[in-house]
């Protein structure tokens, strides 16, 4: 029991240090969005992320554990990927930038879903059942950020759609450029 608890202390070092590092990306993240619902979610999943990092916190203390952030690469690499995706697409269609940003934002929240889901079946399976309900309600939440993201993209892929299909109607705006 001792070593899966082990693994469980380290996956929560990880997931922190994962959490922090998004507490300081979604900003960007949410001034890049055109989609007013779209910034919104950013925003919002922002107060969450905030909760997530507190939540973390907890579950050390239930541990008796000092919250210590571990390096997570994997969350590095992924916001790196989002900072790619933001510069990339600042000159193109509206739809376009928004769409892409929804696609490396959903690959962040499918490594927090991975990690978390794996964190509390290790908690559960080491009897720490307090550690367990933190980690599934933040679960929930990053399961919930995944499906809005989803259901956004659906009318945004419908108005790119539209666009395509009807090539007489004016271009939709680039982002950022004709913003200015």
């Amino acid at each position: 029991m001792e070593m899966l608890r082990e693994v469980l202390v380290e996956n929560l070092q990880d997931l922190l240090h994962a959490e922090m590092q998004l507490v300081q990306a979604l900003p960007s993240m949410a001034e890049a969005a055109n989609h007013p619902k779209l910034k919104e979610a950013f925003e919002k999943h922002l107060d969450q992320t905030e909760g997530h990092v507190d939540r973390l916190k907890r579950a050390f203390e239930a541990l008796g554990e000092k919250p210590e952030p571990k390096p997570c690469k994997g969350m590095q690499g992924l916001i790196e990927e989002g900072k790619e995706v933001i510069s990339e697409n600042e000159e193109k269609e509206e739809f376009a930038a928004d769409l892409a940003l929804i696609a490396a934002a959903q690959k962040v929240e499918h490594y927090e879903i991975s990690g978390y889901g794996t964190a509390r079946c290790l908690a559960r399976q080491i009897g720490e059942r307090d550690v367990a309900t933190l980690l599934s309600r933040t679960l929930g939440e990053e399961e919930s950020a995944d499906y809005l993201l989803t259901e956004i993209s659906k009318p945004i892929l419908q108005d790119a759609t539209l666009e395509d299909e009807n090539p007489t109607r004016a271009p939709a705006a680039k982002a950022k450029a004709r913003k200015a």
